[in-house]
């Protein structure tokens, strides 16, 4: 169940942090960084209750941390400039 679970939240977090760099709002960031956080929370979890493989756990974490932070970063940065104007 708690698979199911990490699993759901993770592709809501690409979804939101998606949607956060199409329409940026501070919302949207700090429910981007919740989300990020659930996602890394619940797999660490995972691997600690489960003895499974930390390799391929880090390596996956590692391609989902860095393409949401990217998207974060980048909403970041849209919602500066457009502040700005």
């Amino acid at each position: 169940m708690l698979l199911i679970s990490h699993v759901l939240i993770a592709l809501t977090s690409l979804a939101y942090t998606t949607l956060t760099y199409i329409r940026p709002s501070k919302k949207r960031l700090n429910v981007s960084y919740f989300l990020m956080a659930s996602t890394l929370a619940t797999g660490t979890f995972l691997v600690v209750s489960t003895n499974s493989s930390l390799v391929s756990a880090c390596i996956s974490g590692l391609v989902y941390t860095s393409i949401v932070t990217v998207g974060i970063f980048a909403a970041k940065n849209k919602l500066k400039t457009i502040a700005l104007l």
